[in-house]
């Protein structure tokens, strides 16, 4: 059985619920999602689904009604997702790490009664919700099924939910005012996204998808419903295999995953672990521009030709995560590095570039992409002015009310290939996240030491963007006072960790235009240099040595790395930290959990850490320095050394 057998656009009676559905009648006893928490087979699946949609429906929950979800990574995930649907409400995802303050105004928003949450979140991220739901891993009620939460069929529990033109998910992407904006998107366009790839990918039962994008990410739709609209398997990576490479990496070998999709950030984790296993012959990479290098790294890395297929998709959450896709090519087929384009609309898709005066443009010549047809949000909840600005009439469609979704790209047609050119507007894509600058500059300016405040992008001196703050001091305070500490803390607690800027440059003056605008093009670029609020002091044993090296090369910084310099006041974050995780497992052979490493951050720390994570009786300071003296010994110089130590044993 085929997706596209099943379905024929938004105009089918069938929805994503009911083509996952089929899969219980026809394969029940086949795995459909594994993970921690353990494995349901498609009929366990269907069967606590149907169980908690009861209970969902008889606590309220039916067409439009939003239920959020704040769990962490796990089978029940899938449960809770699919159990909203069923009972014909709308999810809205409440990641467990982001602010509380951020989740409370998203709960207030969306008008959010009821949260399905998982065991392990925190309380104080649920203060005010009306009605919690906790469930296990598995997607049990934490205190077991009560009788009258429904029959194991569900036959008695009405309709199945998710009609077309019902609303699906809100999910909340960053604002330009400083306010997230929820957007609306309807099961049509889901089953639309569905088909369409089904089609592209040819997925079958014998499919295994490896999840790894939060709930919270747009792109964890197509990655948890796909397989499962397929007959295939979902495998849930838990939160620590997703801030792991090698631990992500041993999942999907162990799984025998088959497909994986990715932000070209955590695709090149994955190739610094070890590589991407030659198992996961499909590949995904979207969020954010796939460079050649990174394209060709995923593909010099595949089995041989014609084994292995990159795939580059690009789309935004307004049109339902992904809006075309294209195969991309070895670089060496056409004898050059040929730049990776955005391929081809999917299925009921259709792309205009517009120049100002809402014409299109001849090709060659750059203006915004616009996207109408199936995949289309509503728009933003309770935000009538913006969808109107951004959702505008469609003058190239026949159809009765159809709009056009101006994405804020800019795109051009070269040689009869779609190439994306960057942003129009502020908005901007750093580590896949989509990021409003409005929205930090907002916090910053109420930090009552900031007198003014804008964020930009800069690319790293790794070659990777970075957010970086520009603020201007507040009368008054200090010269020689270091704001970043304090401003910092204030990010955190109000935007998520990837909105947090890397780095914070001071200015006497914010430029600005002719006619009093701020002039983001005129925000120097910072020096990339060691945190100065710190004294440096080197590195006294070979282990230091090693750590402060690794801190330099991730973060490209040229000037000696100093033992008490700070890993996020250099310019670390969650990305680059499963980088220096990956390189001390591997130069090391010792399991060192990510949070080890958020616990100690400077280099002196983190190396006191280590030796006490160590099993064995080893001193990792006489490892470090044994390995640097043996690095530049012949094959046969090793052996002799290996020869006097077994004999002197």
């Amino acid at each position: 059985m085929k997706v596209s057998d099943a379905v024929s656009g938004v105009t089918s009676p069938d929805t994503a619920l009911a083509l996952i559905r089929r899969w219980r009648d026809a394969s029940p006893d086949a795995v459909a999602v594994s993970g921690a928490g353990g494995v349901l087979t498609y009929r366990e699946l269907h069967d606590r689904v149907d169980r908690l949609a009861a209970l969902l429906r008889a606590r309220g929950v039916g067409p439009e009604v939003p239920v959020g979800l704040c769990l962490e990574r796990c089978p029940g995930m899938v449960v809770a997702l699919l159990a909203v649907w069923r009972a014909g409400g709308a999810y809205v995802p409440l990641d467990p790490g982001f602010p509380e303050d951020r989740l409370r105004f998203m709960r207030e928003d969306a008008g959010i009664r009821l949260v399905l949450a998982g065991q392990g979140v925190e309380s104080r991220l649920l203060d005010g919700v009306a009605d919690v739901v906790e469930l296990a891993q598995d997607g049990v009620p934490a205190g077991g099924w009560a009788s009258g939460d429904g029959s194991a069929d569900g036959s008695a529990d009405g309709p199945v939910g998710d009609v077309a033109g019902d609303l699906a998910y809100l999910m909340y992407t960053s604002g330009s005012t400083g306010r997230p904006k929820g957007v609306a998107v309807p099961h049509g366009a889901v089953v639309n996204l569905l088909e369409s790839f089904a089609s592209l990918l040819e997925l079958t039962p014998r499919d295994a998808w490896l999840a790894v994008t939060t709930l919270s990410f747009d792109i964890s739709v197509l990655e948890l419903l796909l397989p499962l609209a397929c007959g295939a398997r979902v495998v849930v990576a838990s939160g620590h295999e997703t801030a792991d490479g090698r631990a992500l990496r041993s999942r999907a070998v162990s799984e025998a995953v088959t497909i994986m999709q990715a932000t070209p950030a955590s695709w090149r984790i994955l190739l610094e672990s070890g590589g991407v296993p030659e198992n996961v012959a499909t590949r995904l990479c979207g969020g954010e521009a796939l460079p050649r290098d990174l394209a060709d790294a995923l593909l010099d890395g595949a089995p041989p030709a014609g084994g292995a297929r990159l795939w580059n998709v690009y789309g935004p959450t307004e049109t339902t995560v992904w809006s075309t896709a294209g195969r991309v090519a070895r670089s060496d087929e056409n004898g050059s590095a040929v730049p990776v384009d955005l391929g081809e609309p999917i299925g009921n898709t259709t792309v205009h570039i517009l120049g100002p005066d809402g014409r299109p443009v001849p090709p060659g010549e750059a203006g915004e992409l616009h996207i109408g047809g199936a995949g289309l949000a509503r728009g933003y909840r309770g935000m009538p002015g913006q969808t109107a600005a951004r959702f505008l009439p469609d003058p190239f469609s026949k159809a009765p009310g159809a709009r056009l979704y101006a994405t804020g790209d800019l795109a051009a047609i070269e040689d009869g290939r779609l190439r994306y050119l960057g942003r129009a507007d502020q908005q901007v894509k750093v580590r896949g996240f989509r990021i409003e600058l409005g929205e930090i500059e907002t916090v910053l300016r109420a930090a009552p030491e900031v007198a003014g405040a804008a964020v930009g992008v800069c690319d790293g001196p790794d070659g990777l963007p970075r957010l970086v703050a520009y603020v201007v001091r507040a009368a008054g305070e200090p010269e020689g006072a270091d704001l970043w500490p304090s401003l910092r803390d204030r990010l955190r607690r109000d935007v998520p960790e990837y909105m947090v800027p890397a780095h914070l440059v001071v200015l006497d003056a914010l430029p600005l235009t002719p006619n009093g605008k701020l002039d983001r093009k005129a925000l120097p670029v910072p020096e990339w240099t060691r945190a100065r609020s710190r004294p440096y002091r080197p590195p006294s044993t070979a282990l230091e040595e090693d750590l402060a090296a690794m801190w330099g090369e991730v973060l490209g910084i040229a000037e000696p790395v100093g033992v008490e310099d700070d890993f996020f006041e250099l310019g670390g974050h969650s990305l680059t930290a499963t980088q220096i995780i990956a390189r001390i497992q591997a130069r090391f052979a010792i399991n060192v959990p990510i949070v080890v490493l958020f616990e100690n951050p400077t280099v002196a720390d983190l190396a006191v850490a280590m030796d006490r994570l160590d099993d064995d009786d080893l001193d990792l300071a006489d490892i470090a320095a044994l390995r640097d003296e043996l690095d530049g010994l012949s094959a046969e110089d090793l052996a002799a050394v290996l020869d006097e130590m077994a004999s002197d044993a």
